[in-house]
């Protein structure tokens, strides 16, 4: 089940300047170790301690996966994860 993967202009130095990259699993955390295998480096840069970084989003189609199951929500083939680095600022 291929998924579009959406890469911020942070990440892409690790995706070969990629902009959207695909990848395959069932869930936010196996598209994440198949992402790790063909862009080393990329996961440590989304995940620390079995958790998201509380500096990233990470969005399945329009959802939030901090409010589904977190690396456990659900994906399926046609799904758009989307990586958004957290903006602050007053």
């Amino acid at each position: 089940m291929s998924v579009s993967v959406m890469v911020p202009t942070l990440l892409r130095p690790l995706t070969e300047g990629q902009k959207k990259v695909e990848a395959q699993g069932e869930t936010v955390r196996q598209l994440i170790d198949q992402l790790e295998q063909r862009y080393p480096g990329i996961k440590a840069r989304l995940v620390h301690d079995d958790q998201v970084h509380r500096f990233v989003n990470i969005y399945v189609n329009d959802d939030d996966i901090r409010f589904a199951d977190g690396l456990a929500t659900a994906i399926a083939a046609g799904d758009r994860l989307t990586v958004l680095p957290a903006v602050a600022g007053g």
